[in-house]
Formats: C-alpha cells, sequence, structure tokens
C-alpha cells in the first residue's frame, strides 16, 4: 500500500521530474520570412538550419505561431488533382500542414517541391517550400503537435527561440540581461 502511495505522489508531484526539464519547447520550428530560412530547435538548442520559399507577398505566409496538424507522405494536391508522388506535383514528397488563420492544415504547410530552384526566394501563395531531401528529414522529426513560429524578424534564431521558451538561455544572455 505504501509503495502505491509513493507511485501515485511521484507522478502528481508538482516536483516531478526533479530537477530543469530538459525539453525547452521540444522540437519547435522557426521560420525567418526576412532571411527565407527554418530553424530546427530540439532540446533547446538549434539544431538544423534549411534554406526555404515563401509568400511572393509578405502578408501571404502568415506569420504567428502555428501548430502542426497534419503530415503527409507523397501528398495529393487537390488545386490541380495531381496525384502525390507524381512528377508534376508541387508539392514535393512531404507535407507538413499548419493550422495557420484557424485553417485545418490542408492550406497553408511546409512542404517539399518539384522545382527546386524556387528555393531561396519569395515565391509560394502562402506555404513554406523547402527542397524534398530537408523536408523528408524535418517530417521525421517533427510530430504532430509541434509548435512553429513564422516571423519576419531580423533577431537571431537563437534570440528568437529564446523569447519563445524553445532555446535555453546561455549564462551570457542570463548575466547581461539580453534576450
Amino acid at each position: 500500500m505504501v509503495s502505491i502511495f509513493l507511485s501515485l505522489l511521484l507522478v502528481i508531484s508538482p516536483v516531478w521530474p526533479i530537477g530543469e526539464n530538459p525539453l525547452v519547447g521540444d522540437p519547435y520550428i522557426i521560420i525567418k520570412k526576412s532571411t527565407n530560412e527554418l530553424a530546427f530547435i530540439y532540446e533547446g538548442e538549434v539544431r538544423q538550419v534549411y534554406d526555404v520559399s515563401t509568400g511572393k507577398t509578405d502578408e501571404l505566409t502568415p506569420e504567428g505561431e502555428h501548430t502542426v496538424t497534419v503530415k503527409a507522405v507523397r501528398p495529393y494536391y487537390r488545386k490541380d488533382n495531381i496525384q502525390g508522388g507524381d512528377k508534376d506535383n508541387p508539392l514535393g514528397s512531404r507535407w507538413i500542414g499548419l493550422d495557420a488563420d484557424g485553417t485545418d492544415g490542408r492550406i497553408y504547410g511546409i512542404h517539399g517541391t518539384n522545382n527546386p530552384g524556387t528555393i531561396g526566394r519569395y515565391i509560394t501563395a502562402g506555404c513554406i517550400r523547402m527542397y524534398n531531401n530537408d523536408v523528408e528529414i524535418l517530417f521525421q522529426e517533427v510530430p504532430l503537435g509541434t509548435k512553429v513560429m513564422i516571423t519576419s524578424s531580423d533577431a537571431s534564431f537563437e534570440e528568437l527561440g529564446v523569447k519563445a521558451g524553445a532555446v535555453k538561455e546561455t549564462e551570457s544572455e542570463e548575466e547581461n540581461g539580453t534576450q
């Protein structure tokens, strides 16, 4: 009886787990429209930065914090009725859908491309476009529910991550009071 009580106490205890939470906002994605880059953050650190494409105009790719709600391998392109995996499918090999602007994850997303020469440009209708190899890696690392910040800020990924609670503040930042 005592062991059951202690087990239950540990599970509901506000000090469980003991010590610093190592999963600061894990995982987390930041997309900077100002540089057309995407940062993948894991375990409180920027792990990888990828080149991306964003909207033709600044307002097309919605800013704010969104949530990954849909993931698809070889996504179907509804607009032009193109099957997933088809060489003419502009969504490439993966779709990571976001709930941006109150949508259901099927309108705005992070996806691959059948036209890699467009990466790094302001060219999309609002989505975030990546090289197929890069989006396939990201797809494996990002579970449903992952938070995605889209911003036009010029701040570093580390600064943006600290403000979002996804990156651990370094000792020098703490000492200087900077973020």
